[in-house]
């Protein structure tokens, strides 16, 4: 395949469920970057507070 067919086609991959258990390197950074933007929408809330496991939330607002 020529270069320029490959980054065409890379171009115009979009997300699957299935890339979270894909093998190759395209797939697994669609996943990654797609659950990155999914937890920055889901934290989009008025109170603005990173979750954390195993500690207290971090808040995001400036001190006043």
């Amino acid at each position: 395949m020529t270069e320029n067919k490959q980054s065409l086609e890379v171009a115009g991959r979009q997300y699957d469920p299935s890339d979270y258990k894909s093998a190759t390197a395209l797939g697994a950074g669609l996943a990654e970057t797609h659950e990155q933007v999914s937890d920055v929408y889901a934290e989009g809330t008025i109170e603005a507070a990173v979750d954390q496991e195993n500690a207290p939330d971090l808040p995001l607002s400036r001190p006043e």
